[in-house]
């Protein structure tokens, strides 16, 4: 997900989840390699920032694939051990199954799509779906048994209701 200059606010809080995003989706070696990304998204920020931000996430150093040291966030929920950010073929195989185990019926209109779940699961496919790397998606709202995605595209709601229907079929 990249962001567009001046779409999030300049706030520590926004900055922080910045971080924790790029951290979850790439392997970032240094600091100055982050610094780069974040100015990329048009984030400014001082060594001395980035380093208090990383401590204060609770970022720290492991060994990625290669060998090489990379940094980390910690897991959310029970499980806090610092984990890499999953690849994208395996988001897209989490959500699939999810959407075939958890969608009811999807349906889009304008720039958004309503996905219907049985009840107490929408919030659950909703972070699943925050969480995957799917780049037409602004963002979701979650009830009960009903989530909200809003897209990029002005006329993208009945493409992405149609996309979430297929995931489904596929992780059937």
């Amino acid at each position: 997900m990249t962001a567009i200059p001046g779409s999030a606010p300049q706030t520590k809080a926004a900055r922080q989840a910045r971080i924790r995003g790029l951290l979850a989706g790439a392997s970032v070696r240094s600091q100055a390699e982050l610094a780069a990304l974040l100015s990329d998204d048009g984030v400014q920020v001082t060594q001395a920032t980035l380093s208090r931000d990383l401590v204060e996430i609770g970022a720290v150093r492991v060994r990625g694939a290669d060998g090489g040291l990379v940094y980390a966030v910690r897991g959310e929920g029970g499980d806090r051990s610092p984990r890499l950010g999953p690849a994208p073929e395996v988001l897209d195989a989490r959500l699939a199954k999810l959407c075939a185990e958890l969608l009811v019926t999807a349906e889009g209109s304008a720039n958004i799509a309503v996905l219907r779940t049985p009840p107490g699961a929408a919030n659950f496919l909703a972070l699943a779906i925050d969480h995957s790397v799917i780049p037409a998606i602004l963002g979701t709202i979650a009830g009960d048994d009903t989530v909200m995605i809003v897209t990029r595209e002005p006329a993208g709601g009945e493409a992405m209701a149609a996309r979430f229907l297929e995931l489904a079929s596929q992780g059937a």
